[in-house]
């Protein structure tokens, strides 16, 4: 039998194998196309996985499923429930769910890197007005008032904050002037930006100013006093309130224009007697703020008034006149944000 080498093939053994090459050629080729046709008409349905796929024009819905964090945009914020004149505090016994998950996203933008600090401030005080625990109503406020140290006991401003900007002093702005047109008191002011004294402003000075007025809320089953800039909670006081048949009047009040006084000569009305601010036994602090009833069981009271004290202990009881009392550094703080008209006190049950 001959044998035959790969290169040394006869002319007709190479044509059938040259046939077969060109058999297999179309076969390949057929199946390419087919293949191609398929993509094509996948890529054209958009429901394939081979080849590169136009993307599907996202929907607002779309795009706000993507950008949802543990830090919520400012623009999903709940609405404020109402003025703090009218604002019904809703109490439950059981801690809300829904209330419990806003106050861990609150504690996220507090958190976060850099904090944000306005976003997590606004968001706890919008839950004031939710149904909530005592609890879960007291981390509220414990947390507003840790973030009040930040954003209004400060000279930092943060931005697209409300309450606080900064203000370049005119020539001839005085600091008592500008206290007025923004309803706070100059000593607030002068607290915050660490000025010794009115007189020593300058024209030209860039301060922090406080968008006012301050408001007060007391609470006479609780003993305690809730402040608040505008809306927004800044913290809370114990009080001393009036004893049996002395009550403190519900109702709702405003800093008596004048009214605002540091301790006053004052005469008891029980005994006669006359207090000057030196005396040993001298019986109202270092502050007497006095108010005006203009609503309910309020209107045509005189004689209730915020001030000090020299018996701390009875701070949480109703052993007054009638007078609402606080601790001697407490006192003069409100002293330091109240405004005369526009700073209003509402007193409840």
């Amino acid at each position: 039998m001959a044998r035959h080498s790969f290169f040394g093939a006869g002319i007709y053994g190479y044509g059938r194998r040259a046939g077969r090459t060109r058999t297999w050629m179309y076969i390949i080729s057929g199946v390419l196309l087919v293949a191609a046709v398929y993509s094509i008409y996948c890529v054209v349905r958009g429901d394939g996985d081979v080849g590169e796929q136009t993307a599907p024009q996202k929907t607002s819905t779309d795009i706000k499923a993507e950008q949802k964090t543990d830090q919520p945009a400012a623009e999903e914020k709940l609405q404020p429930e109402a003025d703090l004149a009218v604002q019904t505090v809703q109490k439950t016994s059981d801690p809300n769910p829904k209330v419990a998950e806003l106050i861990n996203e609150a504690m996220a933008l507090i958190n976060a890197k850099p904090a944000r600090i306005i976003d997590a401030r606004d968001r706890l005080n919008e839950l004031l007005g939710a149904p909530a625990s005592s609890q879960q109503r007291n981390l509220v406020k414990e947390q507003l008032s840790k973030l009040a140290d930040k954003w209004l006991f400060s000279r930092t401003i943060f931005p697209q904050d409300r309450l606080c900007e900064s203000l370049q002093v005119a020539p001839g702005n005085i600091l008592s002037t500008i206290g007025k047109q923004h309803k706070v008191p100059y000593e607030i002011l002068m607290e915050i930006n660490s000025i010794r004294s009115p007189e020593s402003l300058r024209a030209g000075d860039v301060i922090k100013v406080v968008n006012g007025p301050f408001h007060a809320r007391i609470y006479r089953s609780t003993f305690t006093m809730d402040l608040y800039l505008q809306n927004t909670f800044v913290r809370s006081f114990p009080v001393g309130l009036g004893r049996s048949g002395r009550e403190t009047p519900t109702g709702l009040w405003c800093v008596k224009p004048g009214g605002k006084l540091i301790s006053p000569t004052w005469t008891d009305p029980d005994t006669g007697k006359t207090y000057k601010a030196a005396d040993p036994d001298y019986p109202l602090g270092s502050r007497w703020i006095a108010l005006e009833g203009i609503e309910g069981q309020a209107v045509g009271r005189t004689g209730i008034a915020f001030h000090g004290t020299k018996e701390p202990d009875l701070i949480g009881t109703a052993g007054s006149r009638g007078c609402i009392r606080l601790h001697n550094g407490d006192v003069i703080l409100v002293y330091n944000l109240l405004v005369p008209t526009f700073s209003k006190v509402e007193i409840v049950e």
